[in-house]
């Protein structure tokens, strides 16, 4: 096919294709309800999913919600997290979160954006997280991947996050928002890797400015 013109028919047809591609989406962070995710979101900067679902089990068994957390002692929570990396700013941030949580929502994971990023230790993206996977609200989540991906595809020229979100609630059909910014991050791990992006593999490969190889095949769905 031709390759779209615009970033807005790019994103129609990423939208699509990665929908083919990854038909089933899930949060790849073990969690009982929205404190234990927003904790494990939390978490999960600059560190493996599998790590953060190593380390969550006994965390969330001595503190599982928004209520103990919040009465934590940080020693304790730091010797818990430390495996995580960053494990003190994390604590700050995790014990911040659920007293604010305690003390303006009565204990309850709020389920907008204005109230999220108030928390200490949640910015745009751990939010839209939260908000797309959780709350069901669409929202754009731009991580590394996504930040990456979205340059390749001339999807947005921009480098900041924000301006990247701003570029993708553009390109994407609303709708679409969180489980295409989600499968461009499954896809950003299993296939556009970024030292050694397997282009040949790639179900974007044709409308990809970046390129460097038409796909010799499809691939199954899912992570590899």
């Amino acid at each position: 096919m031709g390759r779209p013109r615009t970033p807005r028919g790019r994103g129609r047809v990423v939208a699509a294709r990665l929908a083919e591609e990854y038909p089933v989406i899930t949060i790849p962070l073990d969690h009982e309800s929205a404190f234990q995710l927003l904790a494990a979101v939390i978490l999960s900067a600059q560190c493996t999913d599998a790590r953060v679902n190593q380390t969550t089990p006994a965390l969330f068994a001595r503190f599982p919600d928004a209520a103990t957390m919040a009465q934590a002692d940080p020693h304790e929570v730091e010797q818990l997290v430390y495996p995580t990396g960053f494990f003190r700013a994390k604590t700050v941030s995790l014990i911040g979160m659920a007293t604010a949580v305690m003390e303006r929502h009565g204990g309850e994971i709020p389920g907008t954006m204005k109230e999220l990023v108030a928390l200490p230790g949640v910015g745009r993206k751990t939010a839209n997280v939260m908000l797309g996977h959780w709350f069901g609200v669409p929202g754009v989540v731009v991580d590394t991947h996504v930040l990456r991906l979205s340059r390749l595809l001339g999807l947005t020229t921009a480098t900041e996050p924000v301006a990247v979100e701003r570029d993708l609630m553009g390109v994407f059909p609303k709708s679409a928002w969180s489980d295409t910014t989600m499968r461009m991050i499954y896809h950003g791990r299993a296939v556009c890797i970024a030292r050694r992006p397997r282009c040949g593999l790639c179900v974007l490969a044709d409308i990809c400015p970046s390129a460097t190889t038409r796909p010799s095949g499809r691939k199954s769905g899912g992570l590899s």
